[in-house]
């Protein structure tokens, strides 16, 4: 598929493609069509409805987005329509996009591309016949002739945005039998050649050798090494440099605290936070934001043999601080720490910012619709939490009080990694974090745990959302432009 602005359309189009806003003006608009009576009865432009009007030679496509709609609706209704349309589609394709913002065209183009995405990454009877995306087709975004260059360029980051989310996706899609630590560092040195930045990959023998002990630790029961990844972008304009963690556990079986088996096929996820980490570095290169970028990734799995770490052991860790192994369950939290102290130790880092698939405690406080965002930074907290509200991608704060760190104590040991209650989990699991940050005063942990891995349009069990992606790097964009 070829997407071009223009500001006539060529001639001939054979489908065209409205998009319509929940307002007092909708009468007056759909009375430009045939049958405008039935219309103004039957479309009320509700998000995400589609109309289908016949004419002579084409078809007409009505799409409502609701009320006020923000960049993310656009998106979630231009993927939903683009996804289930695709087979029906013809190869000459007009969207309306007149009066749309710079920010709500590049909205678009995403979620239109996004519909392209398919989640039968290992299915060997797909279909034969192409869609409108992988046929030669041409899809014409119509704007007015002042607005063809800088709707262009929201295009095309449209475009760059959506291709690196589907690669991302597939990531996170992939069945640990397809995927363990080699596997996400090779899909970074693949991606800092094409785009530009520098990848350093550690294998089993450097990480001891550096002392990485908890990444070592939480590995010890895999047959599949662990691997540290650390990642760097610059720009010869940037005055900020940000550093990005992500937990990269490919599978998690909970280790010796074995988890249960109900929806343990959905632990291939675990590793959320890298895959954010890993989006937004290509996606920063691609993109050429002026800004330092530092990606730092331990990334294991977390499996059981006689050698893999047990309840009540202890054990050390790049910090230098030692750590009792409470619950082998709360793993993420412990390769975050040598990957917190890493990146603060070498590198000197305006802000740190983690990412973590970490706690069911979050899933249970916040649900499906917003990561959990702990942080004492109160500026820090609330641009991230524009961010997340501009793409969707939400966040909601909650609290890394001081009045939870006795939770933490430990009588053998500098600190424990799991406080064993059924209450604040996910705070406590931020206090342990912060041990680890040396006390860096703009440092934020993102609890990805309910938004990660979610129900969409694309099959019928939970896939991968690629969330964090967007939202970081309409943060860094906000950091530049601040």
């Amino acid at each position: 598929m070829n997407i071009e602005v223009v500001h006539q359309l060529p001639s001939p189009v054979l489908a065209e493609v409205y998009l319509f806003c929940q307002n007092d003006s909708l009468a007056d608009y759909l009375a430009q069509f045939p049958h405008a009576d039935f219309l103004i009865q039957d479309f009320k432009a509700d998000f995400k409805q589609t109309q289908l009007v016949y004419g002579d030679n084409s078809k007409t496509y009505l799409l409502g987005l609701g009320k006020s709609p923000k960049p993310a609706d656009y998106i979630k209704a231009l993927r939903s329509f683009f996804f289930n349309q695709k087979k029906k589609l013809p190869d000459a394709v007009a969207l309306h996009v007149q009066g749309l913002t710079a920010s709500e065209i590049e909205a678009v183009v995403n979620g239109l591309w996004l519909g392209d995405y398919d989640l039968g990454l290992y299915k060997t009877d797909k279909a034969a016949e192409p869609t409108f995306f992988e046929r030669n087709s041409q899809l014409w975004l119509l704007v007015e002739e002042k607005d063809v260059d800088l709707t262009t360029q929201a295009a095309q980051s449209g475009v760059a945005t959506a291709q690196t989310q589907i690669r991302v996706m597939d990531l996170m899609n992939a069945p640990s039998s397809h995927k363990y630590p080699q596997v996400l560092a090779d899909w970074a040195v693949s991606s800092g050649k094409t785009h530009g930045y520098s990848v350093q990959v550690f294998n089993e023998k450097q990480c001891a050798e550096m002392g990485l002990h908890a990444l070592l630790s939480v590995s010890a029961g895999s047959k599949n090494p662990p691997r540290f990844i650390v990642m760097e972008y610059k720009h010869p304009a940037a005055s900020k440099t940000i550093g990005l963690v992500g937990k990269g556990v490919t599978f998690d079986t909970g280790g010796v605290s074995l988890k249960p088996s109900t929806n343990m096929h959905y632990m291939k996820s675990d590793m959320g936070g890298a895959a954010a980490v890993l989006g937004t570095m290509e996606l920063v290169a691609k993109l050429q934001l002026p800004v330092n970028v530092i990606g730092v990734i331990p990334s294991t799995e977390n499996s059981m043999d006689g050698l893999a770490i047990k309840p009540g052991d202890v054990i050390g860790s790049y910090s230098g601080k030692t750590i009792e192994v409470i619950d082998t369950d709360a793993e993420g939290r412990l390769i975050l720490a040598d990957g917190l102290t890493y990146a603060h130790r070498h590198f000197e880092l305006d802000t740190i910012i983690d990412l973590a698939t970490l706690t069911g405690s979050c899933v249970a406080t916040l649900g499906y619709a917003a990561a959990g965002l702990f942080t004492s930074n109160d500026a820090l907290a609330q641009s991230l939490y524009e961010s997340g509200m501009t793409t969707g991608e939400k966040v909601w704060r909650l609290p890394i009080w001081d009045d939870y760190k006795d939770e933490l104590k430990s009588d053998v040991a500098d600190v424990k990694n799991y406080h064993g209650k059924p209450i604040a989990g996910a705070i406590v699991a931020a206090k342990f974090l912060e041990v680890f940050t040396n006390n860096h005063p703009a440092w934020a942990h993102l609890d990805i745990a309910g938004t990660a891995f979610a129900d969409s349009e694309f099959g019928s069990m939970k896939s991968g959302t690629a969330y964090g992606v967007r939202l970081l790097i309409d943060w860094l964009r906000n950091q530049v432009n601040g």
